[in-house]
């Protein structure tokens, strides 16, 4: 009777299973990590909100010309109770009627210690901005209807720390609609608040 002939695996093979195997345990290894800290952290996406407003001016002068003073405070708001937030490349823009009339920015990066926040109050008077017959009718319309209407759109780029595992990036977009009462200029306040 004739015994089978036992063939040995091929040494390339052998390596390749090997590092297969390493490699499986090193995802393992990452996911518990990655549990643990959620875990202990539990992480909280850094966001920035609109808290108030007010239209302390809103008209247009005999030549047509939009004549607004608006003030809006914007917060920075980091959640995380273990972690510090970083924000960066904050930049939002302030439209009427698709008109670009502001600029919300900061001119450098700044951090928000754990479970705080750090408002911004900006306060624009801005220059007559020429209006054409039809936004004319509707800034019209809109004092008539005592609701004047502003679209706020951008970002910033955020960051929280993780001890010694590094840090976690997140974009965070901001797109709403202000409305305030044209009468007195106060703040229609709804949810403005960004998503990551």
């Amino acid at each position: 009777m004739a015994q089978p002939i036992m063939r040995r695996t091929h040494f390339v093979w052998r390596c390749v299973a090997i590092l297969c195997s390493l490699l499986s345990i090193a995802v393992i290894i990452a996911g518990i990590v990655v549990v643990v800290v959620c875990h202990v952290i539990h992480p909280r996406v850094p966001v920035i909100s609109v808290v108030d407003a007010h239209l302390l001016h809103f008209n247009y002068d005999g030549a047509g010309g939009l004549v607004t003073q608006i003030n809006i405070v914007v917060r920075s708001q980091n959640d995380n109770m273990k972690a510090h937030a970083g924000f960066s490349n904050f930049n939002l823009e302030l439209f009427f009627d698709g008109i670009r009339i502001a600029v919300l920015s900061t001119a450098a990066p700044y951090e928000v210690k754990k479970n705080s926040s750090v408002d911004f109050n900006y306060d624009y008077t801005l220059d007559p901005i020429p209006l054409s017959p039809q936004q004319m009718e509707y800034v019209d319309a809109y004092l008539k209807e005592d609701e004047v209407r502003f679209d706020l759109k951008g970002g910033v780029r955020a960051r929280w720390r993780v001890g010694v595992f590094g840090s976690v990036r997140f974009l965070c977009n901001l797109n709403c609609r202000l409305r305030f009462h044209a009468a007195n200029g106060t703040y229609i306040s709804r949810r403005c608040s960004s998503k990551a």
